[in-house]
């Protein structure tokens, strides 16, 4: 499984973004996704996932209402929709994959098995 994130780069505080993450070697509709960030000197943090089918969303709390995920499988993508960015959501962004199945944890880091190389968010005020 490879995954190739995208669309990262440097706007002002309120615009908006959309991160993309491609899948490939896999099928990928048989994987939940999930994005996650890590800011320096940070841990790594979940930001939102999504089920294999789309049909199950969780997001964290701090980008609930401002971020939206979506997925499509056809074209083996999953993306993050991120508006009314602010200086907190400055992060290098990661994708990851976890394989589908009976159980779905959105938000453990550890259930997560494939990674993207991650794509730069640096948002100034």
């Amino acid at each position: 499984v490879q995954l190739q994130a995208s669309g990262g780069g440097l706007v002002q505080a309120g615009d908006s973004l959309r991160l993309s993450c491609a899948g490939s070697g896999c099928t990928f509709s048989s994987y939940a996704m999930g994005w996650f960030r890590q800011a320096p000197g940070k841990e790594r943090e979940f930001v939102a996932a999504i089920t294999e089918s789309g049909a199950g969303i969780r997001f964290a709390d701090s980008v609930k209402g401002r971020f939206t995920i979506s997925r499509d499988n056809a074209k083996n993508t999953v993306y993050l929709q991120m508006n009314s960015l602010n200086t907190d959501d400055t992060a290098v962004y990661y994708c990851a994959a976890q394989a589908g199945g009976r159980s779905w944890y959105p938000r453990d880091i550890k259930k997560y098995a494939y990674w993207g190389q991650g794509t730069q968010v640096t948002v100034s005020s």
